[in-house]
């Protein structure tokens, strides 16, 4: 009795698993540490990126003199976050300034460019890990279902050495392919979750990439006009 009692426990019905049974269970097992490891670690990346936003968004703003800015003073490369999109707007427009020939909504037109360059590859730095959580999510019950009818087949081939099926024979072989099931719906609900939500925040940290990118040409466009009148003055 101790022994039947035994092998119905979750760990009795994994162990006695067929080895493509097992070998499917392993696989789950190890797509979902990918997957909560790509949550933490996206969730921490999208997370320190949404403060720096925040913060330099409002220091931007707060501003009168965008020369001040310790994007504009630093000769260190910015690769993340708003702070790298102006350095690059900015960077374009010094370079431009000693182009005197050069119209000025040519000069604009350029800066947006190189700014929208750059938001183009944050973007795809937005989007690392996306594609794994939503293939983990939408592969994994399937995966669990493969191990699920596998091992129903196998314990339908066992009965049909048996002979008189009952219950306690019928039973173990069941719910251990089913537990390949359980896992993989274990994988698969957390990546699904995490992928909607982290493609929401990712989608609103690009949108306000380019908000941004719009603010600052618009204010460099009051600056370029008023160094005419400045100048006339």
């Amino acid at each position: 009795m101790e022994t039947a009692m035994h092998e119905m426990t979750i760990w009795g019905l994994v162990s006695d698993a067929s080895i493509l049974v097992k070998i499917v269970m392993l696989i789950l097992v190890l797509a979902s540490m990918v997957s909560w490891y790509l949550i933490l670690w996206r969730s921490n990346v999208l997370s320190r990126l949404e403060k720096q936003n925040k913060q330099f968004q409002q220091l931007f703003r707060q501003t009168t003199d965008m020369t001040t800015l310790p994007a504009a003073k630093t000769d260190v490369t910015l690769h993340k976050a708003i702070p790298a999109i102006f350095q690059t707007g900015w960077q374009e427009d010094e370079k431009y300034q000693h182009i005197g020939t050069m119209a000025q909504d040519e000069k604009v037109e350029n800066i947006e460019r190189a700014m929208l360059v750059n938001i183009g590859e944050q973007e795809a730095e937005l989007e690392k890990g996306l594609s794994v959580l939503a293939t983990i999510g939408s592969v994994s019950p399937y995966i669990g279902l493969f191990g699920t009818v596998w091992g129903i087949m196998n314990s339908f081939i066992g009965l049909s050495q048996v002979e008189q099926a009952t219950l306690n024979t019928v039973a173990p072989g069941i719910a251990e392919a089913l537990i390949a099931t359980a896992i993989g719906l274990f994988a698969a609900i957390p990546a699904v979750i995490a992928y909607n939500q982290l493609s929401k925040r990712a989608g609103a940290i690009s949108t306000l990439y380019y908000h941004f990118g719009n603010e600052f040409i618009t204010r460099l466009q009051r600056v370029m006009h008023r160094a005419p009148l400045a100048k006339a003055a």
